[in-house]
């Protein structure tokens, strides 16, 4: 099973554009979410802090978390689905970058079991995330396929790239925690949103207000 959606291939872009989920595109934090749901959420909350801050390896920290979430029925992701909030300035964003001819990527650690109808909904370009493994309805505390780590939403970034027809000088990535700063490292422009201290000394931009919306000027498209 694939664990990305890509659009249709067509001309190049101007630019490209690539978003951390979690607390980037939206205000949650998924996987607490379902922790929530599990009845695990102050464990899966600290090993997340812990996680972003960069002390602890993310995929053992995933499967960690994960494994709380065993025994869940698969309707869980509708509940948790109406619960997301997408982010302040999300949709200017994504209107201002794709009518300037660019497109927007997100690339997560949480799951495409959540981030499909999102994605599907805002109208995002592409994306890439973790599954979840379900067997007879219901979560097995695994995950399925590779797991979307820092090493892996680099690759998303030059995949996309490629794929889109821009070059890497041209592109930018927006995170928040430790788990982006590989992406942000290989960008043309780095941003840091809600993040981090470690994020936020080695970005090239920290975004002081939480709305999206602010990076169109980065860009050049908003004065």
């Amino acid at each position: 099973m694939s664990s990305q959606h890509s659009p249709a291939r067509s001309a190049p872009a101007r630019f490209l554009v690539v978003l951390d989920a979690d607390s980037t595109l939206i205000e949650n934090e998924v996987i607490e979410l379902l922790a929530e749901e599990a009845g695990s959420l102050a464990l899966v909350a600290d090993v997340t802090e812990r996680a972003m801050r960069g002390e602890l390896d993310f995929a053992d920290s995933l499967r960690e978390r994960v494994a709380t979430l065993a025994g869940l029925p698969d309707s869980v992701f509708t509940t948790v689905s109406a619960r997301i909030a997408p982010t302040r300035g999300v949709r200017d964003l994504l209107a201002g970058v794709q009518k300037a001819g660019g497109q927007v990527g997100v690339v997560s650690g949480g799951f495409h079991e959540l981030l499909d109808p999102l994605g599907a909904d805002l109208g995002l370009d592409v994306w890439r995330a973790n599954r979840l493994e379900v067997v007879n309805g219901r979560l097995t505390g695994a995950v399925t396929g590779p797991i979307i780590d820092a090493t892996a939403k680099a690759s998303a970034l030059r995949d996309w790239a490629a794929d889109a027809g821009v070059p890497m000088s041209r592109t930018v990535a927006v995170g928040d925690g430790a788990n982006d700063l590989e992406m942000m490292a290989a960008a043309g422009l780095s941003v840091a949103f809600n993040a981090k201290p470690a994020v936020r000394k080695r970005a090239d931009v920290v975004c002081g207000a939480v709305d999206l919306s602010d990076i169109l000027p980065l860009l050049g498209l908003r004065g």
